[in-house]
């Protein structure tokens, strides 16, 4: 410690004087210079247990950090695991804590569960991350799409999800059903380019009878283009006690039926088409 000797020899009338500049809102280096105290040590015991003014506080880039860690140890995180949240060194969350109480000791298979799950949470973000790069890397491969391309895609469409004549069914009906929005707006533009006029077409909603069917009615007509008018009665699924239904929540809206009137002939071409397209494709080998 630095002996008070000297021009500090009267300690106490100077700290008096170092405490009336502190809270006059002067900052150290203003205290230094109007006292003539030129050794730190001495300057930091004038000082003692006086806060400096608020605007000789420079924010911390840090602080949300700290102020997070904190949160963290309190609700009893450890260091790792405060670590791996933020990723900030140990000795800083050690310094920004110290003051906190520490968690009770965990058991060690719980810990290693906890770390578990956090490396797992890490790696499904990591995941997600690069199935979106994926995703949207593919989406921009497709580009623009030619009259025939969506010609024959229609075909596939309907082949894969609509109504099909069977030898004891006799159905040459054009009738598509499905849940996903996107393939209805698909095959509602094939419709448009084969020249099905918008008249001809007929909606009907099939949902689960504890769904809102009205809230899905109005989806499905606002999807389509239409007036909710053009709607025939909604279908609803009676609910089986055995079963345990995935299919619930607001984003359940049910199936949309798309029937084309006076469609036999169409449906003899699509089947016609199709047959086109599976001996096209036999050829190429």
């Amino acid at each position: 410690m630095t002996a008070i000797t000297g021009k500090y020899a009267d300690f106490e009338g100077l700290r008096e004087q170092a405490v009336a500049l502190r809270r006059a809102g002067l900052s150290r280096r203003q205290i230094r210079d109007r006292l003539h105290v030129d050794n730190n040590d001495i300057l930091n015991r004038l000082l003692e247990g006086e806060p400096p003014p608020e605007w000789t506080k420079r924010p911390n880039a840090k602080d949300d950090l700290r102020a997070k860690a904190r949160e963290l140890r309190l609700q009893g995180w450890t260091y790792d695991q405060i670590q791996v949240e933020l990723g900030c060194s140990k000795s800083s969350i050690s310094l920004w804590v110290r003051d906190l109480p520490k968690p009770e000791r965990r058991d060690p298979s719980e810990q290693a569960k906890l770390a578990a799950r956090k490396r797992w949470e890490h790696e499904l973000a990591v995941r997600n991350v690069e199935r979106q790069k994926a995703k949207l890397a593919a989406r921009q491969e497709i580009g623009s799409m030619t009259e025939r391309e969506l010609f024959l895609l229609g075909v596939g469409l309907y082949w894969a999800e609509g109504t099909k004549d069977k030898p004891y069914a006799r159905r040459e009906a054009a009738q598509f059903v499905n849940s996903d929005p996107d393939m209805i707006t698909v095959f509602l533009a094939w419709l448009r380019l084969l020249g099905i006029e918008r008249d001809r077409l007929r909606f009907r909603v099939m949902i689960h009878e504890s769904a809102d069917a009205k809230v899905a009615e109005k989806y499905w007509a606002e999807l389509a283009g239409v007036d909710s008018s053009r709607f025939v009665k909604t279908t609803l699924k009676r609910h089986n006690p055995k079963t345990v239904r995935k299919n619930v929540g607001d984003d359940y809206r049910g199936c949309l039926v798309i029937n084309v009137t006076q469609g036999a002939d169409l449906y003899r071409r699509i089947e016609g088409w199709w047959c086109g397209i599976v001996g096209a494709a036999a050829s190429t080998d």
